[in-house]
């Protein structure tokens, strides 16, 4: 046996074959849900896994999954594993353009897909030379476009429900493709067990990580059930899948929703007596909260002992909402990204106005981004990992010799995050560097201002970005979606709010009302948007000079406050 994926998860089936893993419910108390132990989603993955070698796939090659989340997610994602097939995630919401990049730059043979999505995969496939095996779950639209595809469940009664498979290796990879917040999607090549130790801390995020791959199951058996984690973001997007894999590892239950609806989470939350939930940021625990306040007041969220967040952060502010609606949930906010696993979890004192605080693993420094050398005592740096790091970015060894590096006998990992160091070790993270704004020579980081925005009691969502300015170079933006029934804020409001909480430079020096805030389907940040409506508003080219006022027109049907050039040098 060794330290992969399939391995692990199969000894942990043999440990306990009958107890449930994995429910997919549509709606509470609709009936429309699924509901398999871990020895009926082994025999269903096996089947899969057989289809696919079958068709012809061989070893070491990819399968996309363009899915929703659902029972067929997990399943084919065990059953590329047990085949040493390499499981690709692709993000739904791409479109012809996106989707042929990804299948080409992956090298797709297979794509296991939703039926809805059926129209954009005849668009795409044909761009991508490798492609030759599709599988279709559900049935296609009535006027979708011809393709040839093998049904999900024709494929499923045809495999074989046997484990009759190969040894495998903890070299075979996992490849989590990351569209971050620039550019086009990388995918992030793991070798299993390298992202079992980082990624799914070694079978105990709360404990010692075995030290030989058999003592997992022996954990399990003399353990018992009673947990459920219930991952509400995309499986698509790394976090959701490496969560359902952490239960896995304990032994215990998952349970999914093909979507994220904030009413049907906490009635699923009450009816499965869910013990931790994950999600993304403020823009999927907001909504909670909203319902938790209106027509989901009396939900009982009594089983519920912890909710946690990456990817992007939980603010003060509606963390503080939702602990006075439930007191004894642990709420964390966990950092980690797709190249490196998990890097720390934030301290109780992070915030506005001490920033975003990190108690890091023995395994993340801050350093040079040039010397890789690790930065003194309050200087910035770049986050790095060593030791459990990914081998590079799939077809991009440019882009791999620019973010992974060795030293001292190891390999790292540089991650895009700027962060200073104490002499306490706490590492604070200032943003990511990509997004730094650069103000009149000073440095601001999005995320610190936007936690202090959110703090305001009329700012449901809030994103921030520089915007060229004749005068400053760029200056500081607020992208802001007011709350439902508040009254819209001023510019002038909002400094006034922020200059308690941030230095002056920081400040946003332009307002942008818009009606919503553009996330991806997990909540992370879309900034490349924030920037180019925040520039149509102050009337300039995203990446230009100034061409008139801020007060022109704000874009994505919103409206802008101020005039840049007589704000911005303001509290300076």
């Amino acid at each position: 046996m060794e330290y992969n994926l399939a391995d692990l998860f199969e000894s942990v089936v043999d440990a306990v074959p009958r107890r449930e893993a994995l429910v997919h419910v549509d709606h509470p108390g609709s009936g429309a849900e699924r509901r398999l132990t871990y020895g009926e989603l082994d025999a269903a993955a096996n089947r899969i896994a057989h289809h696919l070698l079958a068709a012809g796939l061989r070893s070491g090659e990819h399968v996309g999954l363009h899915l929703y989340n659902g029972v067929e997610y997990v399943q084919t994602v065990l059953a590329c594993l047990k085949a040493r097939l390499v499981p690709v995630n692709v993000n739904y919401r791409y479109v012809e353009e996106e989707l042929a990049y990804l299948y080409r730059d992956a090298d797709l043979a297979a794509l296991v897909f939703d039926a809805e999505f059926t129209e954009r995969v005849a668009a795409a496939a044909p761009r991508a030379r490798t492609l030759r095996h599709l599988v279709r779950v559900g049935a296609a639209p009535a006027d979708a476009p011809a393709l040839d595809a093998v049904g999900f469940t024709e494929a499923e009664a045809g495999g074989s429900p046997a484990r009759d498979f190969g040894p495998r290796s903890p070299d075979d990879l996992f490849i989590i493709y990351t569209g971050g917040t620039t550019g086009m999607p990388k995918g992030v090549m793991w070798r299993q067990e390298d992202l079992f130790f980082a990624g799914l801390f070694g079978g105990a995020p709360s404990g010692e990580p075995v030290k030989r791959p058999e003592e997992l199951a022996e954990r399990v058996a003399a353990g018992g059930a009673g947990l459920t984690f219930f991952p509400t973001p995309p499986l698509m997007h790394g976090t959701s899948t490496l969560t359902t894999f952490v239960a896995f590892n304990y032994g215990q239950r998952v349970v999914l929703h093909r979507k994220y609806v904030p009413e049907e989470v906490l009635r699923t939350i009450e009816k499965e007596r869910v013990t931790s939930v994950s999600l993304v940021g403020d823009a999927m625990l907001r909504p909670l909260v909203d319902a938790l306040h209106g027509p989901l007041r009396d939900t009982d969220l009594s089983s519920l002992l912890s909710l946690s967040s990456s990817g992007a952060i939980m603010s003060d502010t509606v963390r503080d909402q939702f602990r006075a609606l439930a007191p004894n949930v642990l709420l964390l906010n966990n950092f980690g990204s797709s190249e490196s696993g998990s890097n720390g979890r934030a301290t109780d004192d992070s915030g506005p106005g001490t920033g975003f605080r990190l108690q890091v693993n023995d395994r993340t420094q801050v350093v040079d981004p040039v010397t890789h050398e690790p930065v003194p005592v309050g200087e910035p740096g770049r986050l790095a990992q060593r030791g459990h790091v990914p081998l590079g970015y799939y077809n991009d060894p440019v882009k791999t010799a620019e973010t992974f590096f060795q030293r001292g006998g190891e390999r790292w990992v540089l991650l895009g995050d700027m962060a200073t160091v104490d002499e306490e070790g706490i590492v604070t993270v200032l943003g990511r560097g990509s997004q730094c704004i650069n103000t009149g020579g000073e440095k601001v980081y999005p995320e610190e201002v936007e936690q202090a925005l959110k703090a305001h009691p009329d700012v449901y969502d809030a994103l921030v970005a520089g915007v060229p300015d004749p005068r400053w170079g760029s200056h500081v933006a607020a992208v802001v979606q007011v709350r439902a029934g508040a009254p819209e804020p001023t510019l002038e409001e909002i400094q006034t709010h922020c200059r308690s909480r941030l230095a002056g430079y920081k400040i946003p020096r332009q307002l942008v009302l818009a009606p919503a805030i553009q996330r991806s389907p997990s909540g992370k940040a879309d900034y490349r948007w924030a920037k180019a409506v925040a520039a149509e508003a102050a009337g300039v080219s995203a990446g230009g000079s100034a061409e008139g006022s801020a007060g022109g027109s704000a874009g994505a049907g919103g409206n802008a406050q101020g005039s840049a050039g007589a704000n911005a040098g303001a509290g300076k």
